[in-house]
């Protein structure tokens, strides 16, 4: 375990684009949002651990799809936090295909967009 400060400041500047995110409606919340906490994740999964890309892609879209997934039990309800705002929304509140589709499609524009960052950083270097 080793903290990685470029991926952590790359976390924190999406979860302030989530936040402002949150602020909306419509597509760019529910979709897109979707789509962007995914990445979220990632760099901050990677600012603290030195697994590969794939592995932290892989682990942070099962994590996605397992609480999308809790979206279609009475989980907040058994945990008496169905009233609790914050809970609705980091949680969700409804299963949707769509929102696994953007989790999907956000690990793969990540993973594409590191071995794309790390192969011109290697050209770069040579």
């Amino acid at each position: 375990m080793k903290f990685y400060q470029k991926h952590f400041l790359t976390f924190i500047f999406l979860l302030l684009l989530e936040i402002i995110i949150a602020q909306t409606s419509g597509f760019i919340r529910h979709t897109f949002g979707d789509f962007l906490v995914v990445i979220l994740l990632f760099y901050l999964v990677k600012a603290f651990f030195n697994f590969s890309n794939k592995t932290i892609g892989i682990i942070v879209l099962i994590f996605a799809y397992v609480v999308e997934f809790l979206q279609l039990t009475p989980l907040l309800e058994f945990l008496g936090l169905e009233n609790n705002r914050l809970a609705v929304i980091i949680f969700g509140a409804t299963f949707s295909f769509v929102d696994l589709v953007a989790y999907t499609l956000g690990i793969i524009t990540v993973l594409l967009l590191e071995k794309f960052l790390t192969r011109k950083l290697s050209s770069n270097l040579s």
